[in-house]
Order: C-alpha cells, then structure tokens, then sequence
C-alpha cells in the first residue's frame, strides 16, 4: 500500500490479484435419483423367465464436479444394493434376490465394474443366470447412461464460454431462433417438438386409470406421487423429478398436460397430451409434446420410452401373471 497517498487521502489502488475462476457442484443428491432412475425397472427375460430390478434397497457415497481453467474434473463413488424378483414362466414359481455394486467410482471403467448377484434359499437358479448374464449387462449399460448423464446433464453452465465459444453460441441460437418459446420469465430458449407411439397389451380404461391413479403411478415409477387427476390439478412424480398441471382430463380418451423436469429452465413447461386409441385386444398410447427445451430431447424422450412405457409394460406383464 502507498503511505504517501494515504496520507494525503488520495485513493489507493492495490495490486491487482491473480486468481483462478473455479466452480464446484455436489452432485451427491441428484446423482441418487439419477441411479434410481437408470436402475430400477430393468428388466431382463428369455424363455426360462423373466426378471426385474424392483427397489433400490441402499446407495452410498458421493459425487461431486468441479470446473477449473475451463475443464471439468469428476469424482464419484458409490455402493449400491439392488432388490430383484422374477417368476419362471413354465411353473410361475416367483423368486427374489438382491445385486451389490460395491465399488462404482472412477478408477474403473464401467465394463470393469464389479456386479455381484445372488437369490434367496430355494430353487429359481434359471432366474440367477439369467440376473448374473443378461441383467449385469444392462445394469452396467444403466451404469454407463448415469455417467453420461452426469458429465452432460447435470454440468450444463458449469464451464464459463470464452469469447469464440459464445460466438459459435450465438450462431447455434440465431439458427434456432424460428422455434423458441417465450416463457414466463421472458427467456427466449429453443424448443422442440416430440411425437411418439406405443402399443400396450390391455384396454383404453386400464391403460387410463395407470395415468390417473396415484397407486398405479406409484407402481410404475417405484417412487411415491402427488396426483390430483382433474382439471387444474397438480401432480409430481419421480421424487419431485417431474411436476406439472393437468389442463384437461376425458376419461379413458385424452390427458393434456402442462409438464416439466427439475432441470429444466425456470417456470418453463412443456405441453404433453396423451391419445389412448382403442384397438383390437391393445390400445395405442400417442404422445405428442410442445415446447421441450433443445438440450432436453433426448431425455424426454428416455423418459418416456424407458420410465413410462416399458415400466408401464412390465406392470401390466406383472399384473397379468400374477392375477
């Protein structure tokens, strides 16, 4: 500091410091619900039988991202437990086992992942097998869609853009600029449209009441849900993951919505409306959904094919060999 110019009370600049601009988020919680998104429902089946990772019993660790010089530096490490059941098609015999991954962190690769299955006392090691080949693969490739999810999804406006990426960003913006939607908070964002069908094995008011129902919703999405199926009314599901309004209800024909996901931008929504279309012995779902932010489609659409639809089947699968 300049005595001198204390002295005379003149202003005293200091030295400007140097400094690294570093940015860190807890990934803990979300990463929680990500895993329970990616794992619960898997199913696996061949002629023998066919299983499901029902719950997911315990997830212990931590996760976190920093952002330093312009690059993201990850660090995560989990133990999970896993519940499965499954029924062996020929006796319709039902059994239930669990799968530990003791150590998910990034010292391994996802292939290299230890994956440990085991079931209860009795017969059922057809369902074993089939758990310990098939399930292990896809719950490593479940695995694989978390940590893609992680260093893309949950790191969006972690790294601050330097000035040539801004303008390659500009330019992505102007050429997207024909289909934005204004939302409430005077953001301009770009959106897309998504349109998708799936046939379902079961009759338009079934299919109807898994949409309108709490504890059919609660089933298919193994987490507990808020619905008020009726005009006006609010429901959130996936722990809070998903929330949105019904804009109008006609029983066993047409649900419209107003929807969206947690990591959406803010007070912005989505316009879904489902079509239950009867047809004979099925009913043909039809989604058709406004206004989903660019950077969001491939996840809409994750969630709807693999979080909606097959736990939709597989419930009305359960149901049917159980009833």
């Amino acid at each position: 500091m300049d005595a001198g110019a204390l002295r005379a009370g003149q202003p005293v600049v200091e030295p400007t410091a140097r400094f690294v601009l570093r940015t860190e988020r807890d990934a803990t919680s979300w990463s929680k619900g990500k895993l329970r998104e990616s794992l619960v429902g898997i199913v696996v089946e061949n002629e023998a039988g066919r299983c499901q990772i029902s719950d997911l019993k315990q997830v212990e660790g931590e996760a976190s991202c920093s952002s330093r010089k312009g690059k993201l530096i990850f660090f995560y490490e989990w133990n999970i437990r896993l519940g499965w059941k499954g029924i062996i098609k020929e006796s319709g015999a039902k059994h239930k086992g669990l799968i530990e991954i003791p150590n998910l962190s990034e010292e391994n690769e996802v292939d290299d992942t230890e994956v440990n299955v085991s079931k209860k006392k009795g017969d059922g090691d057809v369902l074993k097998d089939l758990m310990k080949t098939a399930g292990t693969a896809k719950v490593r490739e479940a695995l694989g869609d978390y940590l893609k999810a992680l260093k893309t999804e949950f790191t969006v406006g972690m790294i601050l853009p330097t000035r040539a990426t801004a303008t390659q960003e500009l330019t992505v913006k102007r050429k997207l600029s024909e289909n934005t939607l204004q939302v409430p908070l005077g953001v301009r964002i770009p959106t897309v449209a998504l349109h998708m069908t799936e046939l379902f094995d079961t009759g338009v008011e079934r299919l109807y009441s898994i949409f309108t129902v709490k504890e059919l919703v609660q089933k298919f999405s193994k987490s507990p849900a808020i619905l008020e199926a009726e005009k006006g009314g609010k429901f959130q599901m996936f722990d809070g993951n998903v929330t949105g309004e019904y804009i109008d209800l006609l029983a066993n024909e047409k649900i419209v919505m107003k929807w969206r996901c947690r990591n959406w931008p803010e007070e912005h929504y989505a316009t879904v409306v489902l079509n239950f279309v009867p047809t004979p012995g099925q009913t043909e779902l039809q989604l058709d959904c406004k206004g989903v932010p660019v950077c969001k489609e491939e996840n809409m659409k994750f969630c709807w094919q693999k979080q909606h639809f097959e736990e939709i089947k597989g419930l009305l699968q359960l149901t049917t060999l159980s009833g």
